[in-house]
């Protein structure tokens, strides 16, 4: 008769193997995999959608002096079209001559529609007073176009004028760091703090870097849009705070938005 302890042994031995094996053969996980994992838990019920409610009701609110809604503002796609706008911006527009981007656009719908001064809205610190009401807006007009693939135009002389202003802003090294946007986003592989840094002098894939933005900041509680995001990498820099919705950033958002093209926007997503 055999023991019982006899056929115990080599069961064991044969599963302490196996486990050995599977610890052997399994792949460790990376920093960018933990992130994904705690991005995709927190994804669900993202706090961008009170945000995305905000803009909704503010675009159909009548505000300002001359008690206006912002149902007639023209983000490209004609008055008052707001789906697949977002991921044709920055674009030219003949009204103002400029190349805008969807916040410098809505700080002239502002103005002219409902009578907001756009220096006022410039002038107020990020997530306060009109900047807030900005942000709702950005939040909202961006949900409209989730899951849209980037598409910005470069047929207006301006708007290549300006990719070319942002391309060289881009690489334009500088300050008590000598950095640029380059030093972090132009080559591929690279990381800061466990956090993969994409490159965005080509198309990064769908909803990565341009794509993202603008996003609800967990560490913030805020939701930013590209100017605020923009107004904070040039922090890092140790250069001086461009002006908000100044040509610099726009030009750049003209570059990072060219190079993304054919992305598909999850905007607005959430950051950590």
């Amino acid at each position: 008769m055999i023991k019982p302890r006899r056929l115990l042994l080599p069961v064991l031995l044969g599963g302490a193997l196996a486990l050995a094996q599977s610890i052997a053969t399994a792949q460790p996980k990376s920093a960018a995999d933990g992130i994904n994992e705690y991005r995709n838990m927190i994804a669900d019920g993202n706090p961008a959608e009170l945000f995305e409610a905000r803009g909704e009701d503010l675009w159909k609110q009548k505000r300002g002096p001359k008690a206006a809604t912002l149902e007639k503002c023209d983000l490209g796609k004609g008055p008052g079209v707001v789906k697949g706008a977002f991921v044709e911006l920055p674009r030219w527009f003949a009204d103002t001559g400029k190349v805008q981007d969807l916040e410098s656009r809505l700080l002239t719908c502002m103005e002219v529609l409902q009578g907001i001064p756009a220096a006022k809205t410039i002038a107020t610190p990020f997530g306060r007073d009109e900047q807030r009401n900005l942000e709702g807006l950005v939040a909202w007009i961006s949900a409209e176009s989730k899951g849209m693939r980037f598409a910005l135009p470069q047929a207006h002389p301006e708007e290549r004028k300006m990719y070319e202003l942002g391309k060289r802003a881009f690489f334009y090294r500088a300050g008590s760091y000598d950095f640029s946007c380059a030093s972090c986003h132009g080559e591929d592989g690279k990381r800061i703090r466990l956090q993969d840094l994409p490159n965005l002098t080509r198309n990064p894939g769908d909803g990565v870097g341009f794509a993202a933005w603008p996003a609800y900041r967990v560490s913030a509680g805020e939701l930013w849009g590209m100017q605020r995001r923009l107004n904070d990498c040039f922090r890092q820099q140790r250069f001086p705070f461009p002006g908000f919705a100044s040509d610099v950033t726009v030009a750049l958002s003209v570059y990072m938005g060219v190079n993304s093209r054919g992305s598909q926007s999850i905007a607005p997503s959430i950051k950590r």
